[in-house]
């Protein structure tokens, strides 16, 4: 048990989400963007915010796709979908 909660040391799905998600900023920002997690909602659809270069960037929905969604599934399986909102 953690000294501050009851959660045994288990990580949340969303301190999972957020420590993926760090993992990744530091590719876009060498491209010129960013990405900010926003939500994680009931039905475990991430929501995300991209910044920077990654905003308007014809890319940006694959990078998206294929890179944040497909790491965030692999790494917190139970991760639905990843969405990105302005």
């Amino acid at each position: 048990m953690c000294e501050n909660c009851d959660c045994n040391g288990e990580k949340s799905i969303k301190d999972k989400i957020v420590e993926v998600i760090d993992s990744i900023r530091p590719m876009l920002q060498n491209d010129g963007g960013d990405i900010d997690f926003v939500e994680l909602t009931e039905d475990n659809t991430v929501k995300v915010r991209l910044q920077g270069a990654c905003r308007g960037c014809p890319g940006a929905q694959m990078t998206l796709k294929m890179g944040v969604e497909r790491l965030l599934k692999e790494r917190v399986p139970e991760v639905k979908e990843v969405v990105a909102v302005k």
